[in-house]
């Protein structure tokens, strides 16, 4: 059967349909069209060739996106179960002409349409989805169910291969209407610009060519229009300078019905089902089989036997020509998950949807900086993969710190390819884990970063030197200077120092100044780990925390609030932490900041929850002794103290995650004055002070609280009904600490320490 002498063969597709894409093919094979018309823009002509190069491999799409702002830029995805694709490698295998046909993305981009864009787009808004009414009409209630019984289950080889594309276009045609009622205007613009090139086809071919396009635009395509009305509508459209390329593609995005998805819901299953060319519920069953079964899940060969069987009944019951998707799943379900939803979820994440990311070849056009990119995560061995992996580099190690380099670099230019997290197996210095995910948005802010320069290095260094001059507050300049050693960015950290001594120099909030401090102390312990020279940026630092420790003692005892209080709090915690880290570098600001919380404990102007906080941290540093804390806590928690600020003494020495459990359970005498305050505090006083004792100890570990509650049953002697005197050794423990016993115990403990420090 050959394209009627009327008119050209126009074949209405569902985008990314397998049934549809095998009766393209079997009509492209019946018809022999001189040529082929695609949906699709034309600037992607030139780049058609690329589709039969062996190392372009599906799902991959076309991007297009405007010269002078890449972020403005569409997409258009295709899979290997897509019409569209068949059509073009059809064309291509043989020897025809294969060309696009829709709107060009000069005009869509330029007209603001960088709502992201998929090849489905042509289909009409929600106002009427054809397919649900369709679907409706024939007794379904779930249009996709429907769409799987009359196309995707047709056979390859059915007797007639354009039936089905007849009987749909009448269908649109039917649901359209003649005056085109719910047609959006876009849709008119383009469909008009596909009149025009079916026009300029037939002027080179004749009528011998065929058209792959949404079903919806068949009776658009097949009505008779004047070439001056299609004229009117293409008139005075805006355009830009577009550049185009294929970049990779997930099936993970093809899932998605928003972003730059297609909207499809099991793009892995489509795929299976195109290419299981028979016993399509078997060979899946198999496929969900082995997945639970690498799970460790007991599956057998029997499971797999009796799924199928229920499948095809239910598929049966149900007047259904095969089993589709519900029926596996409830087959799976019942037989192969014991009825639980859990190991369904893995099935459909990793069968039903997928983590198949498509490949192009490196002759595709890209910005240099991609290009570089490519070439950096060859010679790394960093494949980018659609599916969540765990990284961890010991940056001791040349090619781990490489690794570590870029993907640093990539975070400051805007590509997150990967994320660090919490290592499992470490906490050292020397270890970093990292989260990967490639995304096909990523390709976009490629070509975003692509403005900086043509490396990752020199992009990420000339955006660094950028942000630190237009940065207006201390703590953007701080982060800037952590992410530029972390990058290796050695060329842009003369820059962003500058920078950072002009703001900390004209800065006078102390909170900022408290807030900045941390983040400096943390890039010069990454500056040592990689080898960085950091002089100048500790330099910065130990002037910023000489400041601190004028000014602080001033701004704690201001007459600040509950919330600023807790903020302030926070910010000593930060400062004493980073001093730690700085103390090496500049002999004698231990002392001077021990000698900062010293007055923040004993000044009664200070807020309850910083003095009690101040005392802990010197305690903990072993610069208050045991005696001189109980007489702060006696004063703080003594009945002429307000009952919020004891409260908020309590939750500044014992709270938060800081060990205060574990310390009372080894110090009754600390326990016993906070049972004893709390004993005391009045009726109406308690009941404002419950929810900051809640919080404090509500944050400690189930045995700790048990512990607690023990000893406070236990009482003085171990009597019930109060805590051991002040004074008194806890039971168990002698009055005073043995030096003779505690001394067998160092040689293990150096061991231990000089063992944690070799394993980083």
């Amino acid at each position: 059967m050959s394209p009627s002498p009327k008119g050209p063969l126009l074949l209405g597709v569902r985008h990314h349909g397998p049934g549809s894409a095998r009766a393209v093919r079997a009509a492209l094979e019946v018809a022999r069209p001189v040529a082929v018309l695609v949906e699709g823009p034309p600037e992607g002509d030139a780049l058609l060739a690329l589709a039969a190069d062996p190392g372009m491999r599906p799902p991959v799409a076309l991007l297009a996106h405007a010269a002078d702002d890449p972020g403005r830029a569409a997409f258009w995805p295709l899979a290997e179960f897509s019409p569209e694709w068949v059509a073009i490698r059809w064309a291509q295998e043989a020897g025809v002409p294969v060309r696009f046909m829709d709107l060009p993305a000069a005009h869509s981009l330029a007209r603001g349409e960088e709502e992201e864009r998929t090849a489905g787009e042509g289909e009409p808004s929600a106002r009427m989805d054809p397919l649900a009414v369709l679907a409706e009409t024939a007794g379904y209630d779930d249009p996709e169910r429907w769409w799987e019984d009359v196309v995707e289950h047709r056979g390859a080889g059915a007797a007639d291969a354009l039936g089905a594309f007849e009987a749909l276009g009448e269908a649109m045609d039917a649901l359209r209407g003649a005056d085109g009622d719910g047609v959006d205007a876009r849709d008119l613009v383009r469909e008009a610009h596909m009149r025009q090139r079916m026009r300029a086809a037939r002027r080179e071919f004749g009528d011998g060519y065929a058209v792959v396009c949404g079903a919806w635009h068949v009776p658009a395509l097949r009505a008779k229009t004047t070439v001056a009305a299609d004229k009117a509508l293409l008139s005075g459209l805006p355009k830009v300078k577009v550049e185009t390329t294929w970049v990779p593609w997930t099936h993970r995005r093809l899932a998605r019905a928003g972003g730059y998805g297609a909207g499809i819901t099991s793009p892995g299953w489509y795929a299976h089902l195109f290419a299981a060319r028979d016993r399509p519920v078997e060979r899946w069953l198999t496929k969900v089989a082995g997945l639970l079964r690498e799970e460790d899940r007991q599956v057998s060969s029997a499971h797999v036997i009796e799924a199928v069987r229920l499948a095809q009944t239910l598929a049966a019951m149900r007047g259904r020509p095969l089993p589709g998707l519900t029926e596996t799943l409830e087959a799976v379900r019942a037989v192969m998950c014991d009825g639980s939803d859990v190991p369904l979820a893995l099935i459909e994440d990793r069968l039903v949807v997928g983590d198949v990311l498509g490949e192009v070849p490196d002759g595709a056009p890209v910005v240099p900086l991609q290009r570089d990119l490519t070439r950096q995560q060859r010679s790394l061995r960093l494949k980018a993969e659609a599916s969540d992996r765990e990284l961890e580099l010991d940056l001791r190690k040349d090619t781990d710190t490489a690794k570590s380099l870029l993907l640093h670099r990539l975070r400051l230019l805007g590509i997150a390819w990967g994320r660090p997290t919490a290592s499992r197996s470490s906490t050292g210095t020397f270890r970093e884990t990292w989260r990967l995910r490639w995304e096909p948005e990523l390709s976009v802010r490629v070509a975003e970063a692509g403005i900086w320069g043509t490396t990752v290095l020199a992009a990420a260094t000339a955006k660094a030197e950028t942000e630190a001059a237009a940065a207006e507050e201390l703590g953007e300049v701080t982060a800037l200077a952590e992410q530029c050693l972390l990058a290796g960015l050695s060329e842009a950290l003369p820059a962003v120092l500058r920078a950072l001594a002009d703001r900390a120099a004209l800065d006078t909030d102390v909170a900022r100044l408290a807030k900045a401090l941390p983040a400096l102390a943390r890039s010069l312990r990454y500056g040592d780990v990689r080898g960085t020279d950091a002089a100048a940026l500790a330099t910065v630092a130990t002037g910023l925390a000489e400041r601190i420790c004028v000014a602080l003692p001033s701004a704690c005892a201001a007459g600040l609030d509950a919330d600023a209080a807790a903020e302030l709090r926070g910010h000593v915690d930060g400062v004493h932490g980073a001093v730690g880290l700085l103390a090496d570098a500049e002999e004698g600001l231990r002392e001077r900041w021990s000698a900062v919380l010293r007055k923040l404990a004993a000044r009664d102007a200070v807020p309850g929850v910083i003095r009690g906080r101040a005392a802990r941290l010197l305690l903990d540093d072993g610069r208050l002794p045991a005696e001189e804390t109980a007489r702060l806590m006696g004063l703080a928690l003594s009945p002429a103290a307000d009952p919020a600020d004891a409260a908020g003494w309590i939750e500044g020495f014992a709270g938060g995650s800081s060990g205060g459990g574990t310390l009372l359970v080894h110090d009754e005498r600390l326990l016993g004055l906070i049972d004893s305050w709390l004993v005391e505090v009045p009726e109406r006083a308690f009941t404002d002070v419950l929810p900051l004792l809640r919080r404090t100890f509500g944050a400690y570990e189930p045995g700790v609280k048990r512990t607690l509650g023990e000893l406070v049953r236990r009482g003085p002697g171990g009597r019930p009904g109060g805590v051991r005197s002040v004074g008194a050794a806890p039971e168990g423990f002698a009055p005073e600490l043995d030096p003779v016993r505690a001394d067998a115990v160092v040689g293990v403990v150096r061991m231990l320490l000089a063992g944690a420090a070799s394993a980083g």
